[in-house]
């Protein structure tokens, strides 16, 4: 379903929700890692997009202990670890609170 809907001309895989969480966002939340990799393979989103509290697909992913979804927005070379939320929260920080030492670690 989602190969079919990123080959419409008439869809932006790149479109927020009315809380700035893009697909992509939501895909790194829930870790699924296939729509994950079809959307970083677009090269036409943006890995790093931020909703209203600044967080990132990295961060859902990495407080969720999604190590594959983490792996792949590493691997991607587009994402910064290091970025904050506005709450000053790191994807690390999100990691170490929830005990998701995998996750820790690649980070």
């Amino acid at each position: 379903l989602v190969k079919l809907l990123l080959q419409r001309q008439d869809v932006n895989p790149d479109f927020p929700d009315n809380r700035g969480k893009t697909p992509l966002s939501h895909a790194a939340h829930w870790g699924a890692e296939g729509v994950v990799r079809l959307l970083l393979e677009r090269g036409d989103i943006n890995p790093e997009s931020s909703d209203k509290n600044g967080r990132t697909p990295l961060s859902y992913a990495a407080e969720r202990g999604e190590e594959g979804v983490v792996k792949l927005l590493l691997e991607s070379g587009n994402v910064n670890p290091d970025s904050y939320d506005n709450n000053g929260r790191s994807p690390l920080s999100y990691a170490d609170e929830w005990g998701e030492e995998g996750v820790v670690k690649l980070l």
